[in-house]
């Protein structure tokens, strides 16, 4: 049953909590001998093959520098379970703190990138940056997937979804439609 909503005004700043549909990400960085890990709760499929990723992420943050300078960066895919370190990482910055000492996660090299990948995180997509032209004027990233490593199990794993003003969502039930559409046209 189709629902009629009675409507209030809102401030055009708040309209993300709304259209961030992904799941919060952790942006894993090298560059020289540094690495760091920043939070991401926006990121937007751009392209199916080449698989591409679009980002912004504003110049004030430490991993943006990082990953402009070395053109690469991993997003990882974290699980509800890690929420506390979802927050911490998003709550702090590399320049500080050594980000994968603190929250007690574990780097993995990876295969065609410097930067690491995060054993404690479902997937793991390694990202080359293949574009710059928006980068100057918007910062914002035109990422090229590389290599993906998923884990096997579970199928749907438990995902959060950043929906602004501290508050999260979490990926439940899932519903399928076999042969109601076409995915390309989506």
């Amino acid at each position: 049953m189709r629902r009629n909503y009675r409507k209030k005004d809102l401030p055009v700043a708040d309209i993300r909590r709304y259209l961030e549909p992904g799941p919060t990400v952790l942006v894993s960085s090298r560059w020289k001998e540094e690495t760091n890990i920043m939070t991401m709760g926006w990121h937007t499929v751009m392209e199916f093959s080449p698989s591409m990723i679009g980002c912004m992420i504003t110049a004030a943050n430490y991993s943006f520098d990082m990953i402009r300078k070395s053109g690469e960066c991993v997003i990882n895919i974290p699980t509800y379970d890690m929420i506390d370190t979802i927050i911490g990482i998003g709550n702090s910055t590399g320049a500080e703190v050594d980000k994968f000492e603190e929250y007690g996660l574990t780097q993995v090299v990876a295969e065609k990138v410097q930067a690491p990948l995060i054993k404690e995180c479902y997937a793991n997509f390694e990202c080359k940056v293949i574009d710059k032209q928006l980068l100057s004027r918007y910062n914002f990233f035109v990422l090229e997937v590389v290599k993906a490593h998923v884990a096997v199990a579970p199928k749907f794993p438990r995902t959060v979804h950043y929906r602004g003003d501290a508050t999260f969502m979490v990926a439940g039930k899932n519903v399928s439609y076999p042969g109601k559409f076409k995915a390309q046209n989506l």
